[in-house]
């Protein structure tokens, strides 16, 4: 389970971690703390599913919400960096996308999902196009990410 190895792996490396959740809306969180334990290396994750809690929250510009949008690396840099700050954690990891099946757009369609990870030296983006259902989109969501810090600690 990837979860598991994770919360291991950061016990081992002492590595305090935190998550900015919007498309997912708090499962990354919740998958977590289903780890007995997952408290010596999980700081906490923050749902920030508007626009508005993005801002208020974590710090998002509005600038950057009305230029690149809230499914932008930008925003998900932004967002990353937020949780970084707010649950003084090693690594943050943030989530932005939309997972359908509506609020899609030609530049952006269904299953479009921005990630970012952050350190204090530096902020990884990625952006992927996931296909299936809502769940389906979250569920791929969740495992890139998860997969991605486990790469990082």
């Amino acid at each position: 389970m990837v979860v598991a190895e994770l919360i291991n792996k950061a016990r081992e490396h002492n590595t305090k971690i935190a998550w900015a959740e919007s498309c997912t809306g708090g499962l990354v969180g919740a998958a977590l703390t289903e780890i007995p334990g997952s408290s010596d290396v999980f700081n906490g994750s923050a749902v920030t599913y508007s626009n508005e809690a993005k801002q208020n929250i974590l710090g998002v510009s509005e600038e950057t919400l009305k230029n690149f949008g809230a499914v932008s690396e930008q925003c998900a840099t932004e967002m990353a960096n937020g949780a970084l700050r707010i649950y003084k954690a090693d690594l943050a990891v943030s989530i932005t996308g939309i997972a359908g099946p509506d609020g899609g757009s030609e530049s952006k369609p269904v299953g479009t999902v921005c990630f970012g990870i952050a350190t204090h030296d530096k902020t990884l983006t990625f952006t992927k196009h996931f296909s299936g259902t809502r769940k389906e989109i979250r569920e791929c969501a969740i495992n890139f990410a998860l997969n991605e810090l486990m790469k990082m600690i």
